[in-house]
């Protein structure tokens, strides 16, 4: 089990109401997975990093190490099941007996990162859009990022015990959250757009030999 000497995030996510106002994207954002090397998107990183409200929840020597548009329409819709975030992104593959799961995805190395680097980061999604549950919105399952990674009758079993809460987001709020904690989501309705800057922020430093694709 995790053990967070100090857990702002006790329930493993929460909305920031009014964070920041985002009508439009640059051109060319949509659609892409990795927006961080882009400079208004480092920009917008560096200013969130500063917020009280984030600070709060990471290490002393966070840094922004990836953001991703998720974009659902009537044109471009999916279910997510429950699930854990698990996976980050790293500059390159290294051989160690205590990883695995490794991918590579739009070009990038990616591997399920040890609980203990998991435990200490944050994700932070920025509205575009309204994001009620009928819109796309997360649903989330509290307090069950304190218990590490979780197999799929585990993830029921906390499920059942602890029930599931959806957050209704505004255009313009953000939403924190731990990437341990079970989530889902519905598709969005037949009318509905959600848009998503979903921002990961982590510790400087990484353990086994691992190096972040970009840090900032």
């Amino acid at each position: 089990m995790s053990t967070l000497n100090h857990d702002a995030l006790p329930e493993g996510f929460r909305l920031v109401p009014g964070l920041a106002e985002l009508a439009t994207l640059p051109p060319g954002a949509a659609g892409q997975r990795e927006l961080l090397e882009q400079p208004w998107c480092q920009v917008l990183a560096r200013w969130l990093l500063a917020l009280p409200q984030l600070r709060d929840v990471l290490p002393a020597d966070a840094v922004a190490v990836q953001c991703t548009l998720f974009e659902k329409s009537p044109d471009r819709n999916w279910l997510v099941t429950l699930h854990q975030d698990l996976a980050i992104p790293v500059a390159e593959r290294v051989e160690h007996s205590a990883l695995g799961g490794w991918s590579i995805k739009a070009g990038r190395n990616f591997v399920l990162a040890p609980v203990e680097v998991l435990a200490q980061m944050v994700a932070l999604r920025v509205h575009l859009d309204d994001a009620a549950e009928a819109d796309g919105g997360l649903r989330f399952v509290p307090g069950s990022h304190r218990d590490d990674v979780l197999d799929e009758a585990a993830a029921a079993q906390w499920r059942e015990r602890a029930g599931e809460v959806a957050v209704d987001a505004l255009a313009g709020d953000g939403l924190l959250m731990r990437p341990l904690v079970l989530h889902a989501s519905s598709k969005t309705s037949a009318q509905g757009r959600r848009r998503v800057l979903h921002f990961l922020f982590g510790p400087r430093v990484l353990p086994l030999g691992l190096r972040w694709h970009l840090a900032l």
